[in-house]
């Protein structure tokens, strides 16, 4: 089918794409791929979402799903994304459900899988769960070989009322050296970390002000967050903080401002994270996984200190998977997913923001001297809207205008096309030595592709 999971779940307009027949219908799916299979207990599954208002219509749509397919559920509220796979785990459920669209505007939504354990899933299993769906599109009590229970059988609801306080406690149980003394601005983007981010870090021992933490269903990620940075830049000059943090509406991800409100991105975060990682002989095999998305200068930088660069297709899931086939221990991606398999089973922004302080509060130098590592070749992303991604990025001029400007780079940068896993886009990436060669060449791509498939009307 390959028609409802991106790279980062089912996503799409809420109540026009993802409507709540789907939602239900994906969680009845889920219960019955994912559930254990002896069914010697009913199956468990633990529901969260993000503050957007549609997740409280999928919210109940999911449940309901669940349930009508035998599942007992524990909701668990407004929560980050890598805190429901946390609680997946910790309650030993068989699967978990986040209704969040991320870092997408309001309107939009999505639903993220967690299998036992808190794991994402794999490409296998997200086929035979769209096969399910299709299976089962005509309702009714036997469809796809599958019998509703009934009396008992119906699976039973409840909240989960300590949920925020595990995660917590599980958090702090990661913190490798206080953070007496820091100040730090976070931005929660009016979503799913908005309490529980600030929190966190003041148990730590930080001086923290939060901004855009008053979710009201509609701010969601609205010039905030890790996609907007300039109201965090501007909160950490104002109060003289040592650094800003910003997440996304999920707080899957997590991106950082220094004490001059210069942007601290995924690239030099995780360069942060491996060299204390290293020090501490916790890097395994001296290895970090990156993306192909990663700028040059992290490849350089680790080159330089001795470690090595694992690449991977975008998307989070994508270095998880080579993560845990080398039993590695860091990996991630620019836009500030950043994964520690030691203490979370995806990118966690909370987790990622609380190690960053831990490292600046370790060594006592400033988060720009730290970032300073990696030394950035000017990178231009251009996303162009398409009414088909795949015609716009696989058109013959498309592909001729990529070969020619590799030739004219000639190892001095690099191009990369790449049709968004979730959004009607197609990525435009570009790498030279200079911002205006750099801009000229993807601004020239970018053209190219919005002719071959124009936007949208």
């Amino acid at each position: 089918m390959g028609q409802l999971f991106g790279t980062d779940g089912v996503r799409g307009r809420a109540n026009a794409d993802l409507t709540p027949e789907l939602a239900m219908a994906v969680a009845v799916a889920a219960a019955h791929t994912l559930a254990e299979r002896d069914r010697s207990h009913p199956p468990l599954a633990v529901v969260g979402r993000d503050p957007r208002a549609s997740g409280e219509m999928l919210e109940a749509a999911v449940v309901a799903g669940l349930a009508s397919a035998g599942a007992h559920v524990l909701r668990v509220g407004v929560l980050p994304t890598p805190a429901v796979a946390f609680l997946v785990d910790d309650v030993r459920a068989d699967l978990g459900v986040m209704l969040s669209a991320s870092h997408n505007p309001m309107p939009d939504n999505g639903i993220k899988l967690f299998a036992a354990g808190g794991h994402k899933l794999p490409d296998e299993v997200e086929r035979q769960i769209e096969a399910a769906v299709l299976a089962n599109a005509g309702g009714g009590a036997g469809t796809g070989g599958w019998q509703r229970p009934t009396g008992a059988g119906i699976g039973r609801v409840r909240d989960l009322a300590d949920g925020a306080d595990r995660y917590v406690k599980h958090l702090l149980g990661a913190l490798t050296h206080p953070l007496d003394g820091l100040r730090v601005v976070v931005d929660c983007a009016h979503g799913a970390a908005y309490e529980v981010a600030a929190r966190t870090y003041r148990e730590a021992g930080a001086d923290v002000i939060p901004i855009h933490a008053a979710p009201d269903g509609l701010n969601i990620n609205d010039g905030c967050g890790s996609t907007h940075l300039a109201p965090v830049r501007a909160a950490v000059v104002a109060h003289g903080a040592h650094l800003g943090l910003a997440l996304d509406g999920d707080a899957d991800r997590c991106l950082a401002v220094s004490a001059d409100g210069a942007e601290v991105d995924g690239d030099q975060i995780l360069a942060v994270l491996a060299l204390a990682m290293r020090e501490a002989g916790t890097l395994t095999d001296d290895t970090l996984v990156a993306t192909v998305m990663s700028n040059l200068g992290l490849r350089l930088a680790m080159s330089a200190a001795g470690i090595r660069l694992l690449e991977t297709r975008v998307g989070d899931r994508y270095v998880l998977e080579e993560l845990y086939r080398g039993k590695l221990a860091l990996g991630g991606e620019q836009s500030g997913h950043v994964v520690l398999p030691a203490h979370a089973t995806t990118g966690d922004g909370v987790l990622t923001g609380l190690l960053l302080m831990a490292r600046m509060a370790a060594t006592g130098r400033p988060l720009a001297e730290l970032a300073a590592v990696v030394t950035k070749l000017p990178q231009v992303l251009v996303n162009v809207p398409v009414a088909d991604r795949t015609a716009g990025a696989g058109a013959p001029e498309v592909l001729a205008a990529v070969a020619q400007a590799e030739a004219e780079l000639a190892g001095t940068g690099r191009v990369l096309l790449r049709p968004s896993g979730t959004e009607p886009l197609v990525r435009v990436m570009v790498e030279a030595r200079t911002e205006e060669t750099a801009r000229a060449v993807a601004e020239r791509i970018a053209a190219l592709v919005r002719t071959a498939s124009p936007p949208p009307a």
